[in-house]
C-alpha cells in the first residue's frame, strides 16, 4: 500500500493530547519510503507571525519514514502545517491534505490548550430520547392529556406534516424510560440524551413554558430523580436539552415581559417598542427569542447560585451535561454576536458546577467558526457527516431532504464527493473538537436513515461508518430497529415495544455487534484516521492508535475487489469475510461483492 504524506491529531502523530499553554509538545508526520521528500519543517504562528522549524527522521517503521517536529503551544489554539521539501517541488501538508499551493491558515493542524473535554466522552454511545414517544409507564394512564393536546393511542400513526404534527401527545413519560433501559444495555449505549423534559404546549417541548419544573407529564421532578439513579446506577451518562435561543411564549419570563413594559423581563428578549412586536426564532411566533445581551438573561440563565444551568446538574437530578438547542442561532441578531461570548459563558458555569459535564451544540449547518474556543465541546455534524453518508447510501431516484431543507436535498454522490465534504469540515477544527462532535444518521429533526437508504444492507453500512469513524456516535431510539419517516417529524415514531413483528432483529443484531465492536476496538474510539481507497461504490480507511490498528471497507453495490499492498495479514473482526494474507508479491484483496461492510484487525 503505497499512501501519501499522512498527519492527523490523534496519539500516534501528537502524543501530548492534553497541551497547556507554553508547553513545547512533538508532533510526528509519516512519509512513504521512497518518496520525493527530502526535508520537512512545520510552520507556526504563533501570536500570528509564520515561524519554521526543521523536523528530523524519528524512525523508519517497515515502509514509512516517521519525522519529528516541536511545536510551542504559544496560543490557545496553535496552529501549525508542515512543507515538505523533494528534489523538483515542495508541497504543503494541512488538515485537509497535501497540496501545491500555497493555502490560508485556516485549514492548518491545531493544538487546543483550553481545558478538554470530560474523558468519558471519547468512549461514549448516545441514545437520543423523545419523550413522548418512548414508553408509558402504568402512571402516564392516570394522568389527563393537557388541553393544547391530540390524545393519541400508541399505535395512532404519527402525523408528520400538518397542523396537529406538534400536538400529537402520545404520553410516554421518564418512569416508562426506566422500565426500558435494559434494551439500551443490550444494545450497548452508555449515554442517554433526552430531549426536553419542561413544561410546554407542545409535544417536543422546545417551546419551554418553565425552566424551574419537570413537567409533571413526564412524571415532575421525582421521575428525573429516578431516572438519574437508574441510569447511574448502571455507570452511564445522563443528558439534558435546553433552550438558549428562546423560550415558549408561555414561558413567565415572555408572559410578564408581555403584559408589561415596564417589566424587568422585557429586556429578556426583542421588543419594538414601538410596536410591541417581538423576534422569534424563524419567525415562529410561539418562540420567542432571547437577547443575550441583557446582564439579567445571563444570571437568570447561568450564572446565578440557583440558576437553571446549575440546577439540573446537582442532586438529586445529577445531569452529566447538556445538549444546546439552536446553539447556531443563540445570541445572534442583526448587529447583536453574542454566541462566542455565550458559549464560554456556559462552559464556565457548567464545569464550575459539574467538572465532568459535557456542552454540547446543535449546529444544522457550518459549524467550524463557532468550535475550539472556550465554549461548546463539540457539535451534532450533520454537514460533515449525516448529510454525506445520506447522498453516498440514499436509495432511488428522487433526493431525500437534508436536515436544513436545502433545495433538492441530499442528492447522490459518489465516494469522492463523500470524502470531500468530510474533510472540509473535519479540516476547519481541530482533531479534539472533530471527535468529541456526534456524528449521527438521524434524529427527532431529520427524516430515519432506513428511509433515506431504503433497505437493511444499507443501513448497515451506514451504521458500520457511525461506529467506525471518529467522532462521538448518536443513535436516535429506534433507528435500531429499522424504524422509518421521512422527515423529522414523522420520525418521531413511537417505541413498537408490543408490537415485536415490526422489529428488525437483523438490522438490531448489527447495531450491537457494531456497538460491541467499537467499545472493543480501542483504534475505533482513539484511532486516526487514514483513507487507502476509494471508487465510486467504496471506501476503504484504516483506524490507527497506539494499542491496535484496524481496516475498514464500507461498500454501497458490488465494486472491483481492491488490492492492498504493503499491509500485514489480519483476522476478520466484522462482516464475515475471509482474513487478509498477503500473496506472493505482499498485496492483499479486499472482497468485491457489496453492499456490505467489512473490519479486519491488523496483525
Amino acid at each position: 500500500m503505497r499512501g501519501l504524506p499522512h498527519h492527523d491529531g490523534s496519539a500516534l502523530y501528537v502524543p501530548e493530547q492534553e497541551p497547556a499553554l507554553g508547553d513545547t509538545v512533538d508532533v510526528f508526520v509519516r512519509v512513504p519510503v521512497g518518496s520525493d521528500v527530502r526535508q520537512v519543517h512545520v510552520r507556526t504562528t504563533g501570536d500570528g507571525e509564520p515561524r519554521f522549524t526543521e523536523a528530523v527522521v524519528d524512525r523508519v517503521d517497515g515502509g514509512d519514514v516517521w519525522w519529528r517536529v516541536p511545536v510551542e503551544v504559544r496560543n490557545p489554539v496553535s496552529g501549525y502545517r508542515f512543507l515538505l521539501t523533494g528534489r523538483r517541488d515542495h508541497r504543503w501538508l494541512n488538515a485537509a491534505g497535501l497540496v501545491d499551493h500555497d493555502v490560508p491558515d485556516r485549514g492548518d493542524f491545531r493544538l487546543v490548550s483550553y481545558a478538554p473535554p470530560p474523558g468519558w466522552a471519547r468512549d461514549a454511545v448516545i441514545y437520543q430520547v423523545f419523550p413522548d414517544r418512548f414508553a408509558r409507564s402504568a402512571a402516564a394512564d392516570r394522568r389527563a392529556a393537557p388541553d393544547w393536546a391530540v390524545p393519541c393511542d400508541w399505535d395512532t400513526p404519527v402525523v408528520g406534516r400538518g397542523p396537529e404534527t406538534p400536538y400529537q401527545f402520545y404520553g410516554g413519560d421518564l418512569d416508562g424510560i426506566v422500565e426500558r433501559l435494559d434494551h439500551l444495555d443490550r444494545l450497548g449505549v452508555n449515554t442517554l440524551y433526552l430531549t426536553p423534559i419542561f413544561p410546554a404546549r407542545s409535544n417536543h417541548r422546545y417551546d419551554a413554558a418553565d425552566f424551574d419544573r419537570v413537567d409533571p407529564l413526564l412524571g415532575g421532578d421525582a421521575a428525573l430523580a429516578r431516572l438519574a439513579d437508574a441510569v447511574h446506577a448502571r455507570g452511564w451518562r445522563l443528558l439534558g436539552d435546553i433552550t438558549s435561543n428562546h423560550t415558549g411564549d408561555a414561558h413567565r419570563w415572555f408572559r410578564a415581559a408581555a403584559s408589561d413594559v415596564r417589566a424587568p423581563e422585557r429586556g429578556l428578549y426583542y421588543f419594538d417598542e414601538a410596536t410591541g412586536d417581538y423576534e422569534s426564532w424563524n419567525g415562529v411566533r410561539s418562540l420567542p427569542k432571547l437577547n443575550w445581551g441583557s446582564a439579567d438573561l445571563r444570571r437568570r440563565f447561568a450564572t446565578a447560585p440557583d440558576s437553571l444551568l446549575r440546577r439540573w446538574l446537582r442532586d438529586p437530578y445529577r445531569l452529566d451535561g447538556w445538549r444546546v438547542d439552536v446553539a447556531n442561532m443563540t445570541g445572534r441578531r442583526g448587529a447583536d454576536a453574542y454566541t462566542h461570548e455565550v458559549a464560554a459563558l456556559l462552559r464556565a458555569v457548567v464545569t464550575q458546577t459539574r467538572p465532568d459535564a459535557l456542552l454540547m451544540a446543535e449546529h444544522g449547518h457550518d459549524h467550524t467558526g463557532d468550535l475550539d474556543r472556550d465554549g461548546w465541546h463539540g457539535t451534532m455534524n450533520y454537514v460533515g457527516f449525516t448529510d454525506p453518508v445520506w447522498s453516498w447510501l440514499r436509495h432511488g431516484e428522487q433526493p431525500v431532504p437534508n436536515f436544513l431543507g436545502t433545495p433538492g436535498g441530499a442528492r447522490r454522490r459518489d465516494a469522492a464527493a463523500v470524502l470531500a465534504t468530510m474533510d472540509a469540515y473535519r479540516s476547519m477544527v481541530s482533531w479534539r473538537s472533530y471527535t468529541h462532535s456526534w456524528q449521527l444518521l438521524g434524529s427527532h429533526d431529520s427524516a430515519r436513515i432506513r428511509t433515506v437508504v431504503g433497505d437493511a444492507a444499507r443501513q448497515e453500512v451506514a451504521a458500520g461508518l457511525l461506529a467506525t469513524m471518529p467522532g462521538t456516535p448518536m443513535i436516535f431510539a429506534g433507528d435500531e430497529l429499522g424504524l422509518t419517516g421521512d422527515n423529522g417529524e414523522a420520525s418521531r415514531t413511537p417505541m413498537p415495544w408490543h408490537r415485536p413483528e415490526r422489529w428488525d432483529g437483523g438490522t438490531l443484531a448489527a447495531y450491537r455487534a457494531l456497538i460491541a465492536l467499537r467499545r472493543d476496538e480501542p483504534a475505533l474510539r482513539h484511532g486516526g484516521l487514514r483513507p487507502v481507497h476509494h471508487d465510486p461504490d467504496s471506501l476503504v480507511f484504516l483506524r490507527e492508535s497506539p494499542a491496535g490498528s484496524v481496516l475498514v471497507l464500507a461498500r454501497r453495490a458490488p465494486a472491483t475487489p481492491v488490492r492492498l499492498a504493503g499491509l500485514p495479514a489480519a483476522e476478520n473482526v466484522y462482516g464475515g469475510a475471509p482474513g487478509l494474507r498477503p500473496d506472493g508479491d505482499g498485496t492483499v484483496t479486499l472482497p468485491g461483492d457489496g453492499p456490505t461492510f467489512q473490519v479486519w484487525r491488523l496483525g
